[in-house]
């Protein structure tokens, strides 16, 4: 990426932190942030829409679902204080991705080595469920983020959600006019999407009812990480 890249990206957060685009995902996001969860009762929320972050130079792309409720729309970044990246970021760890296993604030001295995290909706959404409307309004911001990172060359999809984000992102970043492929190639742990701009990868979602009963384990996500890598490295 060229010596523009990293403030542009900057410029960028800052404008999806600012989007007001969807009725609904704002008045949650705001009111979660005022009436806080009791063990979080004395730290202000962030309360906004978040950007991506990581590794401006990232061939990998981690796209997932939203901000939790009261993770990533408390501390301000994606993943950040909650189970799921709890999860997500120990894999990282394990597979060279991330200086450190946990992460509970943006200044904790995380970073991303080769990775970038992303989202499909960029607000924590009521029930943990955006609406494809919802999804579609985020549409564009992922589109400008990833044309910012230059060298991106898979997007890992967490959840059935973020494959159908991804296959969108994937048309839209390869033309205005292309739509995506029908009929539409289903979401599954380790499905492939090879091809021009960027390849899709698919991978059970880190939530807790997918890690508490096993249906994602460490050894899954480990392999997905590694095909990933594998995938971006060949391109």
């Amino acid at each position: 990426m060229d010596s523009q890249g990293p403030t542009e990206l900057a410029l960028l957060a800052e404008e999806i932190g600012g989007c007001r685009r969807c009725p609904r995902l704002v008045g949650w996001r705001e009111q979660v942030a005022r009436e806080r969860r009791a063990s979080f009762a004395e730290e202000e929320y962030w309360g906004r829409p978040l950007a991506g972050f990581g590794d401006p130079s990232a061939q990998l792309v981690l796209l997932g679902l939203a901000p939790a409720a009261h993770g990533a729309n408390r501390t301000g970044r994606m993943f950040t204080g909650d189970r799921s990246g709890d999860f997500l970021f120990a894999a990282l760890a394990r597979n060279g991705l991330a200086n450190q296993p946990e992460s509970r604030a943006r200044d904790d001295g995380l970073q991303l080595n080769g990775v970038w995290i992303s989202a499909a909706v960029r607000c924590a959404p009521p029930g943990n469920r955006p609406t494809p409307a919802e999804r579609d309004a985020c549409l564009p911001w992922s589109v400008r983020e990833l044309r910012l990172l230059e060298n991106a060359r898979v997007i890992m999809c967490l959840g059935a959600f973020a494959w159908d984000a991804g296959l969108r992102l994937k048309a839209r970043l390869a033309g205005p006019a292309v739509s995506p492929p029908r009929p539409r190639p289903r979401f599954g742990h380790g499905a492939e999407l090879p091809g021009e701009p960027c390849s899709l990868i698919g991978c059970y979602h880190p939530s807790q009812q997918n890690t508490f009963t096993g249906r994602l384990t460490e050894p899954m996500i480990d392999a997905v990480l590694a095909r990933a890598r594998t995938m971006a490295q060949a391109r």
